[in-house]
Order: C-alpha cells, then structure tokens, then sequence
C-alpha cells in the first residue's frame, strides 16, 4: 500500500497540535485544581536581599493566591483553544512553552499561599547550581560539534575536581588548583580521543569506561590518601563573589547576576564566546562542517582528524573547569562521587537547548531552578514529596526530546568514526 507523502505530513502536524493542545489543558487543570480552597490568600515574593552586610531594597510582590491561579488557569485554557483551531500558524510551541512557564509560576504562588518565598534568594541558587551544569553542556557541545559523543564528561568533571583540591591543598593557591583541574579533564579528554578518533572505538562505550575509571580511581584514592591524609584535601580557601561596581546593588536583578563567583562570570563569557566562535568565525564553522559532513569539509581541505582531536581536548578542559568549581570553588572539598550526575545533566542540557550555547545555558538554569526549587519547597512544608517535585525538569527534557517543542537535532555525524580515503 502506497502512503501519499503529502497527506503524511499534513497529518503529523495535526497530531502535534492535538498533543501540545492536550497538555495545555492538563496543565491548565492542574492550576485550576491548585487554586481550590485558596481564596483569601495570599502569596508574598520578597526581592530585597542581604549581601557583602549590606541590605538591597526591592519591592514586596503580594497577589491574591485564588485571583492569580484562576486568572493564569483561564489564560492556559485559551493558549489551548488557539493552538487546536490553529488561529495563529506555527505558534504552537510557543503556548506551549508559556503555559509550562505558567504552570511553574502557578505551583511556586500556591506553595507559598499564605506565606513569603525570597525570590531573589532562589534565583542566586538557581544561577550556582546551575553553573556546572552549564559548563558540563558547553563542554559536551565542543566535542559534539565535532562529530564527537563525549558522555565521559561526568568522569573528567569528577577528576577535575579531586585534582584541583589536591594541587591547591598543596599550593594554596586558587588559580593552581583551577589549572590543574583543567589539565586533569584534558588528560581523560586525551584518552577519548585517542580511542574513539584513532582507534575508532565506539564512542559510548570510550566514554563509559573514562566514567568508570575516574569514579574507581578518585574513589580509591581518597580512601587511600585523602582520608590518612586530610591536609591533601583542605584547600583553606575560597572563591569568593566578586561585586561589580554600583550594577550589583540594582534590586532584584543586581544579586542574582552581578553578586557571583568569578567562574559564574566565566561561565557568561564562555558562553558568549562560544556563541559568536560556532557561529561567526571561519574555524566554529569548520568544526560545525566536520561534525554535519566530515567527507564534504576533508575534500575543500579541512583537515577532519586534527579538528576532531582539538575539540575533544577543549570540552576535557572545559569539563575539568566545572570540577574545579564544584570542588575549591563550591564544597571546598572533594567528595566522593561528587559529581553526582551533572556530567550527563549537561548533556541533557545541551540536548534541550538544541545544540546551542545560550540554549544550553537555560537548559542548565532550568535544572538549576528546580534544584533550588525543592529547597524551598522543603522549607515551605508544602506536604508534596519533594522527589516528586525533582522529576519536573526530567519532564520538560522528554517534552523537548519528543519534538512537542521545536525540534532539536544535533550534528549528523555525530558518534560515527571518520576514516580518511
């Protein structure tokens, strides 16, 4: 039986519509069911923070708990009319897209009904937690613009940070431990190459075992040394936030942005960096060429191989400058496992923000914020287990994956060896 392709894809988009129409009203529920036995409450977001000893005024947002979730469960319910009966073409994603924003709102308003949330304090959270994930996602899209799969990201990041505590415990200097948590990501980050470019060893696997090496290894190693040897894992000393002049002290946003660590303020600039360098410079697009069509970039004269290797060993020091934080920057220790997943959190992350750096960098806040977020709902007692809660930004992952929300493609031949004819 023939399919006639036409009628084919008029129907796939048809069945998207329907699907996000579906799960604009789910969510448009939820709010409403949230907005029961709430009348006369009222939800109250604190903006003013203290830092450095010194109080920032911001406003006092108040809203009627019952209004706002009432008002934001009609406005989820028209986003859901307006998608099903198509009155603005190819807008579907976007409504979508409000109405998961609104549903998070809605949930944040009815925790706190009756009680005050610092708003000011979660978003800083958010932006700390999300850092390394952040760094994990611009590392993963170095080596994946290549045509490269890095998934041992978790085990450079863990190697990075069990390095960078010794050398500063040692040195007591910052700037020592952050280099060699760099140099420890590019030693695992050599080994990648090396097997999956070289060697051509299937690329998931090479990084399975740089994983399981760098947990086995710091593992032992802390128990053999770290603990006998407490003052190797002491550095004495942190990054403290640097405040940037008179920007700092603007309400609300001043904190959150202008109050961080100066590996936060690295993070911004490599992000920046990264965007203008894939997108705007003659070597970004080379290694965007090898990693979509190594054949077509090897016969103007690109040379695959040495691209590949490069990018490889610039997500490896990227990947260790995220431990390095985690560690003298964060814990002030190393902890066993401490990486804790952010590693393949980062991939994720780069996967939601299609292959982007500034679309990685708000996947990575998304996690971020709903980290912080089951903090804050621990404190409030909102009688919702708060491993529940934790699923959300998973959620939002498989939404993205299952191309309900744009689509997101990465590089074509990403995890294929490339043998040169």
């Amino acid at each position: 039986m023939q399919i006639n392709k036409t009628e084919f894809h008029k129907e796939r988009p048809l069945r998207k519509r329907l699907a996000q129409t579906i799960i604009t009203l789910l969510l448009g529920a939820m709010i409403f069911a949230l907005s029961l036995n709430t009348r006369g409450l009222i939800s109250t977001f604190i903006t003013e923070s203290q830092r450095a000893g010194i109080t920032i005024p911001g406003p006092e947002v108040a809203v009627n708990t019952h209004t706002t979730l009432m008002a934001f469960a009609m406005i989820t319910g028209v986003l859901a009319v307006l998608n099903l009966f198509k009155f603005f073409d190819r807008q579907g994603s976007i409504f979508l897209v409000v109405s998961i924003a609104l549903a998070v709102f809605s949930f944040l308003i009815w925790a706190t009904k009756g009680k005050s949330l610092n708003l000011t304090g979660m978003f800083v959270s958010s932006i700390i937690r999300a850092t390394p994930i952040c760094l994990a996602a611009l590392a993963g899209l170095y080596s994946e613009r290549s045509g490269v799969t890095n998934i041992g990201i978790e085990g450079m990041i863990l190697f990075g940070a069990f390095l960078s505590v010794i050398l500063t415990s040692i040195t007591h200097n910052i700037l020592v431990g952050i280099l060699a948590g760099m140099f420890a990501g590019l030693l695992l980050a050599s080994l990648h190459a090396v097997l999956s470019i070289r060697y051509k060893v299937n690329q998931i696997i090479s990084g399975t075992a740089i994983i399981i090496f760098a947990l086995g290894l710091t593992s032992y190693l802390q128990r053999a040394v770290l603990n006998d040897n407490p003052s190797l894992n002491n550095p004495g000393l942190t990054i403290s936030a640097i405040q940037i002049p008179v920007l700092w002290k603007i309400p609300f946003f001043g904190p959150i942005f202008f109050n961080q660590s100066p590996i936060v303020y690295a993070m911004f600039v490599l992000i920046i960096v990264t965007h203008i360098f894939f997108n705007y410079t003659k070597w970004g697009l080379r290694i965007r060429s090898v990693g979509e069509h190594p054949k077509a970039a090897d016969t103007l004269g690109v040379n695959v191989i040495r691209l590949r290797y490069i990018s490889v060993l610039i997500s490896g020091m990227i990947a260790g400058f995220a431990g390095a934080y985690m560690s003298i920057g964060s814990a002030g220790r190393f902890n066993e496992g401490m990486s804790a997943g952010k590693g393949f959190l980062g991939m994720a992350a780069m996967i939601f923000g299609n292959w982007n750096s500034i679309g990685s960098f708000l996947g990575a806040f998304v996690f971020g914020f709903f980290d912080s977020w089951q903090e804050k709902m621990a404190i409030l007692q909102i009688g919702v287990p708060i491993d529940l809660l934790g699923m959300a930004p998973y959620i939002a992952t498989m939404i993205v994956l299952s191309g309900f929300i744009g689509k997101s493609r990465g590089p074509a031949a990403g995890g294929i060896p490339y043998e040169k004819k």
